[in-house]
């Protein structure tokens, strides 16, 4: 048992050593392997983080940053004005875009892409209950393999065991807010107006949900891979002892 638990801990600083976690204040001790060795030695001698903590930190880890991202993804303009997460027109849409605001609709466009934001806000309030039920799923060997992995591990993780929940969450939500706002009509609207235009010589789809949909479930783990990322990488963002001792390692 000794023995496994150091080579977790092993495991464990050897994988946060990649995030350039160093000790500044005393430059002349040893570095590198040697360092972290030294560290895990001393950590399992005397009672070091065990694998089950190493589990429960990375899940409190997560819990943090789930809540924070889900927090910032349902504000108001959560999504709208945040560049990484923005919904813009789909790709197919575009060349309809700039159609319309030569001849003169640039306003309707704007007013259909901020519709099109605020239905993601109104979905994102889903995902909290979703991702926290994932949680509860993970077992140690996951975690262990997740603090070995990249520094994206965890929101891999949360997107091979939620995606396909979060899309089926979202969709009716994202569905009821486009009407709400008028947004599917806007849209519809605008291709069709763009479908009747001269020399058009592909047709637009005037379906929007799916592609709103997709976007709002990759807006959510863009944010919770910026939590995670300074978790890692950021003392401050350790909230609590059971972080510190995990992902100080």
């Amino acid at each position: 048992m000794k023995r496994n638990g150091f080579l977790v801990a092993l495991l464990t600083a050897a994988s946060f050593a990649a995030f350039g976690q160093t000790d500044t204040a005393q430059p002349r001790r040893q570095t590198g392997f040697g360092r972290i060795l030294e560290q895990v030695t001393k950590s399992t001698s005397s009672g070091g983080v065990t694998s089950s903590e190493i589990a429960s930190g990375l899940k409190e880890a997560l819990r943090i940053g789930i809540n924070k991202g889900a927090d910032k993804a349902s504000a108001v303009d959560g999504y709208y004005k945040n560049p990484l997460i923005k919904i813009i027109m789909p790709p197919e849409a575009q060349q309809v875009e700039k159609r319309l605001r030569q001849v003169g609709l640039g306003k309707q466009v704007d007013s259909f892409i901020m519709e099109l934001n605020r239905s993601a806000e109104d979905a994102a309030k889903e995902a909290k209950p979703i991702f926290l039920t994932a949680l509860t799923q993970m077992t140690i060997q996951d975690a262990v393999g997740i603090l070995r992995g990249e520094p994206n591990a965890a929101t891999q993780y949360l997107k091979r065991t939620t995606t396909s929940q979060l899309v089926t969450a979202f969709t009716p939500v994202i569905e009821k807010a486009l009407k709400k706002n008028n947004a599917s009509q806007h849209y519809a609207d605008i291709v069709n107006t763009y479908n009747r235009l001269p020399f058009v010589a592909k047709k637009a789809d005037p379906d929007i949900t799916r592609y709103a949909t997709t976007r709002a479930v990759d807006g959510m783990f863009t944010l919770i891979e910026q939590e995670e990322r300074e978790i890692r990488k950021n003392p401050a963002a350790r909230v609590n002892d059971l972080l510190r001792r995990v992902f100080g390692s």
